[in-house]
């Protein structure tokens, strides 16, 4: 009888499978279509008859109001329904799919992907909350874990879909393909998810703080941006660069005083913390400028087609999917923040070595050693710095964990856009340049070996190693820091 049992709880009903389809589908489409776009920027900058550098905000701009919103999604599906909220996301995302792929124009798509990015905030935090409030037995691991493969299903088979569609079909159709599969995955939640919400949540949302965050953001990265065009001492661009750092300042005053903030500032006193976030959102930045300009490289310097800069892209996706993969096995045998090091410092010379590549097969291989390089790097970045804080904080520690990494992702994009149009000297040529873009992935390289460098003295300090440390053991490490400040 207790075998039988034991069976039981190990088989999907129905209504389960269709559970994980709904939030597997979810997951595998914002991810697919995210990292899709890479490949069509050229192809996209080709029809408009822009630079392929002038179109960094597609990726930025979705990364922006997609970190910053991130949180206020999750908080909103506790408080107002998961089911609601996804439902909601998925909708207002296959809307902004046709709307992106009926633009006439640059400004039009990036408005509309800016838009798609807060559909997509309604939508990523919450897929896996689905899965976890509807198994509440062993099987709930199973559950959580397919949803997540087929995630990164969607990050490693991205930029092929978008190098194939851009050359055989159509960039627009990568946009369409959404629908859909947004369409599918609404019905499954509406017809199989049984609603749920955080019965204890109380009071409301931050939004004065996710708005004082993109606001400020948004004016850094447009100064960044149109610096060079405007003069970095013109009027317009200090005035992006006071007004975003006002805005930066008053979110800290408002997340100060909320009672229900964004994020959690007080984190921020807890050093193991910020050193292991530090790191992982350098690992994650690496990871964002290597497939931006790589897709550039490969296209518009070396004369690939979009498939075939899919195909190469592949080895990257390889690379990345292997050591996500593995690192869970791996940091049961050594510290997280020792693999995190190795990965950066992998990562850091790989890239290193690519700038020297030519041969496209040898080219192909260390991509994929740098893909496993920012694999390790930031697949570990949420469990190492769960390590650090006390049970109580796991949510408040996570989530900003995730806004760092995207966030900060965002910024790099633009940042890197700049200094490869300075670097190269001319804002048209500059995708074409394969010095320049070398060049600035040098300094990318010398980034990621100071990420490594970052975790070094809490490597040597031994600090709370995840493996030997008790139940209570985050609480002492959050205050030894301190003590020591």
């Amino acid at each position: 009888m207790s075998g039988s049992a034991g069976r039981t709880t190990r088989l999907f009903s129905r209504q389960d499978r269709a559970v994980i389809a709904a939030a597997s589908i979810a997951m595998l489409l914002v991810e697919l279509d995210w990292f899709a776009l890479n490949l069509m920027l050229p192809v996209i900058a080709r029809d408009f008859g822009t630079p392929a550098t002038n179109l960094q905000w597609l990726v930025s701009g979705y990364m922006l109001t997609l970190g910053a919103l991130m949180i206020v999604g999750g908080r909103a599906a506790d408080l107002y329904g998961r089911r609601r909220i996804i439902v909601l996301g998925l909708t207002g995302f296959a809307v902004m799919s046709v709307v992106c792929s009926a633009a006439q124009n640059a400004a039009w798509l990036t408005a509309g992907r800016v838009v798609q990015g807060m559909t997509a905030a309604l939508v990523l935090p919450i897929a896996v909350a689905v899965v976890t409030a509807h198994f509440r037995d062993a099987r709930q691991g199973r559950a959580v874990g397919t949803v997540l493969a087929f995630s990164a299903v969607g990050t490693a088979l991205g930029p092929f879909v978008g190098g194939s569609f851009a050359e055989l079909v159509s960039w627009r159709a990568v946009f369409l393909l959404n629908v859909p599969f947004c369409a599918l995955a609404v019905l499954l939640m509406l017809r199989y998810v049984t609603e749920s919400r955080d019965e204890g949540a109380a009071g409301g949302m931050d939004l004065p703080g996710a708005v004082t965050l993109a606001a400020g953001l948004t004016a850094v990265m447009l100064g960044v941006d149109q610096g060079s065009n405007w003069g970095w001492a013109s009027v317009a661009t200090l005035v992006c660069f006071a007004g975003g750092a006002a805005l930066l300042a008053l979110f800290v005053v408002v997340e100060r005083r909320s009672a229900e903030p964004l994020i959690d500032l007080s984190l921020l006193h807890n050093r193991p913390f910020v050193t292991v976030t530090a790191a992982g959102t350098v690992s994650n930045i690496v990871y964002c400028l290597v497939a931006v300009l790589a897709a550039l490289y490969l296209q518009q310097a070396r004369g690939l087609s979009p498939l075939e800069s899919g195909v190469v892209f592949l080895a990257l996706s390889a690379g990345v999917g292997a050591a996500s993969y593995w690192s869970g096995h791996l940091a049961r045998r050594w510290r997280a923040e020792v693999l995190m090091a190795v990965g950066l410092l992998l990562s850091g010379v790989a890239l290193g070595a690519l700038t020297w590549a030519r041969p496209l097969p040898l080219y192909a291989a260390v991509f994929a050693v740098v893909g496993a390089g920012v694999g390790l790097g930031w697949a570990l970045t949420n469990a190492a710095t769960q390590s650090y804080v006390s049970a109580g904080r796991l949510a408040a520690a996570s989530g900003l964990v995730l806004t760092s990494l995207v966030l900060w992702g965002a910024v790099a994009v633009t940042v890197a856009a700049t200094v490869l149009e300075e670097v190269s000297g001319s804002t048209g040529g500059a995708a074409s340049d394969g010095s320049a873009i070398d060049g600035v992935l040098r300094v990318v390289a010398l980034l990621s070996v100071a990420g490594a460098a970052v975790l070094v003295p809490l490597v040597r300090s031994g600090t709370a190693p995840p493996e030997k440390a008790p139940a209570a053991a985050p609480e002492g490490v959050d205050a030894a820091p301190r003590s020591r400040s």
